[in-house]
């Protein structure tokens, strides 16, 4: 079902859970689909304990064979062109969550989810916040009413230390990519 199909795969600044996410864009790879990355700011430029930008953004390109977008202007034309057949942001935060809700589009994943939308095509997140069932709940339960968004699906990480944060269950995206291309939401939802 994604052979040949051509799909935007976001990253955004959940650091903690970028090499979860990489393996699961291997596995995406090997679908025989074209993947073209598009990393947020946080993800271009910051170093952090769980590695260098340049480390991050040398790994995706090489799994990918594509040039990461970084910038809004070179993630713009991706609606306009009908680039893709899908468009994934995973690890999807908080604050992107938020953002996407309220029709903000300041970091070049937003723009490519802003321009991909546009032309009526699935929109795939995979959250990972700490604030999930707390602040962020109201944007998830917004962005789950929109035509054209579809979800990895999610849960709690660590009900005992972490009781409001979430995470997608990132061995799910093939499947959940799948099914935002049939119009349909991978289920459960919620695990």
């Amino acid at each position: 079902m994604l052979e040949n199909k051509t799909i935007g795969y976001g990253f955004t600044g959940s650091f903690c859970t970028m090499r979860e996410s990489i393996r699961a864009m291997r596995e995406l790879a090997l679908t025989g689909c074209r993947i073209i990355p598009v990393l947020s700011y946080s993800v271009s430029t910051m170093d952090t304990r769980f590695g260098t930008a340049k480390e991050f953004r040398d790994e995706i390109e090489e799994i990918c064979g594509a040039k990461a977008i970084t910038t809004i202007p070179e993630a713009e034309p991706i609606g306009p062109k009908k680039l893709l057949d899908l468009m994934i942001v995973m690890p999807c935060t908080g604050n992107t969550l938020a953002k996407l809700n309220n029709g903000i589009t300041d970091t070049p994943v937003l723009m490519a989810c802003k321009s991909h939308l546009r032309n009526s095509r699935p929109l795939l997140l995979a959250p990972a916040t700490n604030d999930g069932l707390s602040q962020s709940a109201k944007n998830i339960g917004g962005l789950m009413s929109v035509r054209n968004v579809y979800f990895v699906p999610f849960g709690q990480d660590d009900a005992e230390n972490k009781p409001t944060s979430i995470i997608a269950d990132m061995t799910k995206l093939v499947p959940a990519a799948e099914a935002a291309l049939e119009g349909k939401r991978l289920q459960p939802q919620l695990f």
